[in-house]
């Protein structure tokens, strides 16, 4: 089994999640970065402002894992 350490990340482009995965990554995990996308902010009329991940968000965490220079990746689970 290997010793490497890994840690996936659930990043909602917010503060908290972005210094949850530096910390890791500074601590010598082998980091990885989700956001999982449930539903389209037109879909149920709600204003990207008023919601976590919209895509604003999705792009921010996109921008922290690559100033991070750790894999990203979004999952997609809307009707779209």
């Amino acid at each position: 089994m290997s010793n490497e350490k890994k840690a996936l990340i659930a990043m909602s482009g917010g503060v908290d999640s972005s210094v949850a995965a530096a910390l890791m990554k500074e601590r010598g995990y082998d980091v990885i970065g989700i956001t999982m996308k449930l539903f389209s902010n037109d879909d149920i009329n709600i204003s990207a402002t008023k919601t976590c991940c919209s895509l604003e968000d999705i792009n921010d965490a996109r921008r922290v894992a690559a100033e991070l220079d750790m894999p990203y990746y979004v999952l997609n689970f809307t009707d779209n």
